[in-house]
């Protein structure tokens, strides 16, 4: 027996409708490459599922932007609106700009450099002679200041050896102080102090 037809409508059940979908968008994307291979066709296909994902597929022998612009150019609809026509202008405008600035820069590294007369080629020197001195410059400014800093340097480290020989200086001094008190509470060492009377009898004995 076989298959019977199926209604052509939504299906209600979400499970069923996602199955079928990706059941049917398979065999699509198939037919559009068999149609392309067996019938050399130039095939466009773009797919957007409920869920807002999008599958597409073009032709190897075509790319997507051109495949539109032979279907606007053969079907009479526009499908590029002015702001659109503007921002492709727009972009064609910076590849241009970018593809001169590139031919610029292998200009300014010698390259490609056959084609162009005397004029440009002054203009290249120019440019170059011009590029030179500022690098010159910046890079005496860059030894300027590295020689500064290399000056601030020794002079910190300068102060700092000064400033730990003075500590080490009243650490030693200290640290003798203690021996020496050590070791006079050890062997019972204690200086008196000259009595009065004492220092009395020893000026006389000096005088006389």
């Amino acid at each position: 027996m076989g298959r019977g037809k199926i209604e052509i409508k939504r299906i209600e059940n979400a499970n069923n409708r996602v199955v079928t979908f990706s059941k049917r968008r398979n065999g699509l994307v198939k037919k559009a490459k068999e149609i392309t291979v067996l019938c050399d066709a130039k095939v466009a296909l773009i797919i957007f599922g409920s869920n807002g994902k999008m599958t597409d597929y073009c032709c190897p022998s075509m790319d997507l932007g051109a495949m539109l612009d032979q279907y606007q150019k053969l079907s009479g609809k526009k499908l590029w609106d002015a702001k659109h026509e503007g921002l492709s202008n727009e972009i064609d405008r910076i590849k241009k700009e970018n593809d001169s600035l590139q031919l610029e820069l292998r200009h300014l590294k010698g390259e490609d450099i056959q084609s162009l007369n005397l004029k440009n080629l002054m203009a290249v020197e120019h440019a170059i002679e011009h590029g030179l001195d500022k690098v010159r410059d910046h890079q005496s400014e860059v030894l300027h200041t590295k020689r500064r800093n290399e000056k601030m340097m020794l002079e910190e480290n300068r102060q700092l050896s000064f400033q730990l020989q003075q500590q080490e200086m009243a650490i030693a001094s200290n640290a003798r102080g203690m021996v020496m008190r050590d070791h006079d509470a050890q062997f019972g060492y204690r200086v008196q102090p000259i009595q009065p009377n004492l220092q009395e009898k020893i000026m006389s004995l000096v005088i006389d």
